[in-house]
């Protein structure tokens, strides 16, 4: 028998760019709206798989997504993150844009009559736009309650960190309903900040390469802010790879926090401590070591094997499978990276499947 594999990084795309228009209210219905495909960066040879481009637009089809998921790779869940239009310059549009995105995911990915016998292992995200605290908190109360909403999902383009007093009303929303946060990169570009702290890359390689430390930047001001501290059942889920980078930036924020407790006496343990109560990250194809032998060791470095939960990043062009997210890892580690840290985050119960 072999235990479950959970996908917790799935995005569903809608089949046309004008389809989001069909959920927006008819105030908003005429309004421009940035393509999702307007990015800064473009992927070599394209941003989805190239198998995937064909009869219908890539990761948009529930039957095409279920099929590639379920039946060849293995997954018996997939937690959906649908991606919205980044930042837009007035709030208000973006927040109806996101909530939109969140009716047109009810209703043709998570309700029982649009995806046949794949309808129960389908989950959903609960898009909110954090430069609108008072729409995002209202935002997770109208979804809060539905089954297969397991939890929020914010941009990871922001321009303050997550760790600011401004954003804590939505943090205390999601913690009060038991919904983790998922940051993930967002899609077409509005008025967002460099994608880097001192201006553009100039390449896809470099905006790549350094986009992970944007989630170091989020994760280090929940902590040095107080948040994790004020908010015990708060989790955060860095959707978009960048563990491996993760032991070094809390070495350091270690042992910063250890000269300096003057300044924030509020953190009352080394800020790694932080880690397994509040924080996961979901595996990258880009994340890890050069050599599968030295594998094992570095993921319990910051006890890594507890935090990382396997992410396809279906149906873009890294996408990767279970087996090689567990590539090198032992049976143990294997388990938690596959399903075990997912279905504990998720309340997903376990279950045995024959080969």
């Amino acid at each position: 028998m072999n235990p479950m594999i959970i996908d917790a990084n799935v995005q569903p795309h809608f089949r046309y760019n004008a389809e989001i228009r069909r959920y927006l209210p008819d105030s908003h219905r005429l309004r421009a709206i940035p393509d999702v495909e307007r990015q800064w960066y473009q992927a070599p040879g394209g941003d989805y798989r190239q198998d995937l481009y064909g009869q219908h637009y890539p990761g948009s089809d529930p039957e095409t997504v279920s099929r590639h998921l379920f039946d060849e790779a293995g997954v018996d869940y997939a937690i959906l993150n649908p991606l919205t239009r980044g930042n837009i310059a007035d709030y208000l549009l973006n927040s109806r844009i996101c909530a939109a995105v969140n009716d047109w995911l009810l209703d043709r990915w998570l309700e029982p009559d649009t995806t046949g016998r794949y309808a129960d292992r389908f989950l959903g995200t609960i898009r909110v736009n954090p430069e609108d605290p008072r729409g995002a908190v209202a935002e997770i109360e109208r979804l809060a309650g539905h089954p297969k909403l397991v939890q929020v999902g914010v941009p990871m383009q922001s321009r303050e960190p997550y760790g600011k007093p401004m954003f804590e009303p939505i943090w205390e929303a999601a913690a009060a309903h038991g919904l983790p946060v998922a940051v993930h990169i967002n899609g077409g570009n509005g008025v967002d900040y460099a994608p880097t702290f001192a201006g553009h890359a100039h390449t896809y390689p470099g905006y790549a390469a350094f986009m992970p430390l944007n989630y170091f930047v989020h994760l280090a001001t929940l902590i040095v802010e107080g948040v994790f501290g004020r908010l015990p059942d708060l989790r955060f889920v860095f959707a978009d790879g960048g563990y491996d980078i993760l032991t070094p930036l809390m070495w350091r924020l270690d042992t910063f926090w250890l000269s300096m407790r003057d300044q924030t006496p509020w953190v009352d343990r080394y800020p790694s401590e932080y880690l397994p109560g509040h924080v996961r990250f979901c595996s990258s194809a880009f994340d890890g070591a050069p050599e599968p032998g030295h594998t094992q060791r570095w993921m319990e470095f910051t006890g890594k094997s507890d935090l990382l939960m396997y992410g396809s990043s279906y149906p873009h062009w890294s996408a990767s499978r279970p087996e090689a997210a567990a590539e090198g890892l032992d049976p143990v580690q294997r388990d938690k990276v596959l399903w075990r840290n997912a279905s504990e985050l998720y309340g997903l119960e376990a279950k045995e499947r024959a080969q």
